[in-house]
């Protein structure tokens, strides 16, 4: 799900007003330290962390010969055994007295770039009004 999700947000954002864009631009960074508080914040909620890692498996695929000589028929497909990456997650330990301390961390630099962001957005709206 989260596949197609963030490409479909990619393509509303740039889709964006030029003001939008403007301010997107502006608070990018603000953006992914709210996206990296949500997730200590439910990691120290949960008690552990989510990884992900990837393995690589086999699949069916249908397959094709190679091409054949001038004259000849082409040769039936078939099935043969294709590596696929996969992405996989599973729980991993975390030091919750940390984890409560990078948060804090987390909580005070978003506060900052928050404010930091307040004239970038104002001069984007001003920029481009609506």
């Amino acid at each position: 799900m989260r596949r197609i999700l963030l490409p479909a947000l990619v393509i509303l954002a740039a889709c964006g007003t030029p003001q939008e864009q403007c301010i997107n631009r502006g608070t990018r960074d603000l953006r992914v330290m709210e996206k990296l508080i949500a997730e200590t914040q439910a990691n120290i909620t949960r008690g552990y962390a989510i990884e992900e890692y990837t393995v690589t498996v086999p699949v069916w695929q249908l397959c094709s010969a190679p091409a054949p000589a001038p004259g000849q028929p082409a040769p039936p497909p078939f099935y043969c055994f294709e590596q696929e990456a996969q992405t996989r997650t599973r729980p991993k330990a975390i030091d919750l007295k940390a984890e409560s301390a990078k948060l804090q961390s987390m909580l005070d630099r978003r506060d900052q770039m928050a404010r930091a962001a307040e004239p970038v957005i104002a001069q984007c709206k001003a920029q481009y009004p609506e």
